[in-house]
């Protein structure tokens, strides 16, 4: 899955208000951010593979440190924790540790049966919903509008740089989500992991957007 974690992001601004929504797109989108970094480093693999899906042609066929069931699970306690020793609060805590972990979640219903368990396991779960690029881009739609109308349901641009910076950004990552679906492969593995670097981006212009942005009354 790809915009639907953002849609997560967005959503959690309800449930959790005081964290910024930067943070919550860190969340939810941390096993991603994780990923390229292994990638690039050699301690993951991916492989392109015309027709491994109907939706992507990619091969995620080593990833067990960033997406394998068990360190999602550690991801999310770990990331819950460092949130909970610098700002003290349980409930974002929490919020943050279901954001992390709605990330595998999310994979695993679009995943063909590639998500390992846990590290060495051989045993692999997905429900293959990217077998359907209808199905796939309807249920992603959804999602993802139903998160911008939560976060824009909770809160309100402070000046014209809250509603600019968030609608394109909104605007950025639709047009993002159709190139990732029309765009040939990626050339090769390492092209992939610089690509994937680039989601620190959206990270920082969500941090960008909550300083102008204040919550609902």
């Amino acid at each position: 899955m790809f915009i639907g974690h953002y849609a997560v992001a967005l959503a959690a601004k309800k449930a959790a208000p005081k964290t910024s929504l930067g943070t919550l797109v860190m969340s939810a989108q941390f096993l991603d951010l994780l990923w390229p970094l292994f990638l690039l480093l050699g301690l993951e693999h991916v492989r392109v593979e015309a027709g491994n899906t109907a939706f992507t042609p990619l091969d995620f066929y080593d990833y067990q440190i960033s997406h394998s069931l068990a360190t999602a699970l550690g991801w999310s306690v770990g990331f819950a924790l460092v949130y909970m020793v610098i700002r003290r609060n349980l409930r974002s805590a929490l919020v943050l540790a279901g954001c992390v972990f709605s990330h595998w979640v999310l994979d695993f219903i679009t995943h063909r049966p590639d998500l390992p368990i846990a590290p060495g396991m051989n045993t692999f779960a997905g429900l293959g919903l990217w077998n359907s690029v209808g199905g796939t881009i309807i249920i992603e739609s959804l999602l993802f509008l139903g998160g911008v109308f939560l976060y824009a349901r909770t809160t309100r641009a402070l000046d014209k740089t809250g509603t600019y910076a968030f609608w394109s950004l909104i605007v950025l990552l639709a047009a993002g989500y159709t190139a990732n679906i029309t765009a040939p492969p990626p050339t090769s593995a390492t092209a992939l992991g610089i690509g994937g670097l680039t989601q620190w981006l959206v990270v920082a212009w969500a941090y960008w957007i909550d300083r102008h942005r204040t919550l609902r009354q």
